[in-house]
Order: C-alpha cells, then sequence, then structure tokens
C-alpha cells in the first residue's frame, strides 16, 4: 500500500510540476496569450495601411484628381493659364507653394 501511494505522490509531484514551470506552464500560456495580442494589433495596423495604400492605387487607377494633385505637390507642375505663386516667409525661412487659376 505504501507502495501505491508513493507511486501516486511521484505522479502528482510531476503533474504539478508540468503545470507550474512546464512547456505548458500557467505563466507561459500568459506569455503566449500576450504575444498573439501584441501580433493581433500589428496585423490590424499593418491591415488599415495596406487599405490605405489600396485605395490610393484604386484612385490612381481610376481618377485624374489624384494624379494632378501628385503632379502638382510633387513634382510642381501647373495648368495652363494657371499662374504660380511662391509665398516666402522670412522669419522661419520656410517655403509656401500655392498654384491658382
Amino acid at each position: 500500500m505504501k507502495w501505491v501511494a508513493l507511486t501516486l505522490l511521484v505522479i502528482l509531484t510531476s503533474l504539478q510540476y508540468r503545470m507550474w514551470f512546464g512547456q505548458t506552464s500557467f505563466r507561459e500560456i500568459k506569455q503566449q496569450e500576450a504575444r498573439i495580442e501584441l501580433v493581433k494589433s500589428e496585423n490590424a495596423e499593418l491591415a488599415l495601411r495596406n487599405q490605405k495604400i489600396l485605395a490610393e492605387i484604386h484612385d490612381l487607377r481610376e481618377g485624374t484628381d489624384a494624379i494632378e494633385e501628385r503632379a502638382r505637390y510633387q513634382l510642381g507642375m501647373i495648368k495652363e493659364g494657371e499662374t504660380f505663386f511662391r509665398i516666402l516667409d522670412s522669419r522661419e525661412g520656410s517655403r509656401q507653394e500655392t498654384p491658382k487659376d
């Protein structure tokens, strides 16, 4: 009878050790849950960024407004018949460009 009790005690101790310190311990489970939440938030940010990029691609393919806007602000282009004014702020040393009709 002592052997049975001793064997059960050893089994119980080994199971408790696994539960508290092993690979499937409570601490490991909490750490994995925290990692999962971090990855989910990163995925949500990346999905939002992807949606913005897809919307921009759609605008560039379908409409001319997005192309015109990029040409104006990135390349400094103006339409025929427009007057271009450049306003310089001498206090800050910055510049502001505004195309006018």
